[in-house]
């Protein structure tokens, strides 16, 4: 789970917490079989061996698409190269970042 202050593992009986979701990628072990997300910041909290996780937005690795995704990430890194002004630089990152998960 990739947080604001890291990547952090989840086993049971796992201590409390609560945190901030960073864009980022989500395993999880479910019936022998791995479940792979892409995240898009949000919030999640630990407790008593179950994990609730609020998310902006979320997409399964199967439902993503090579084609479009290196594409949305040229047109990122285009926007990136040519924005003007600390709002628009701020943006474009944030973009850039969504795209490279």
């Amino acid at each position: 789970l990739s947080t604001n202050s890291g990547q952090i593992g989840v086993l049971p009986n796992h201590a409390p917490i609560a945190t901030v979701i960073d864009i980022g990628i989500l395993r999880i072990h479910l019936k022998d079989q791995w479940l792979t997300m892409a995240l898009m910041g949000g919030f999640a909290r630990i407790n008593n061996n179950e994990i609730i996780v609020l998310v902006n937005d979320a997409e399964k690795d199967s439902d993503i698409d090579p084609q479009d995704a290196q594409q949305t990430l040229e047109i990122a890194k285009a926007n990136l190269n040519k924005a003007e002004g600390k709002r628009q630089t701020i943006e474009a990152n944030l973009a850039l970042r969504r795209a490279r998960t």
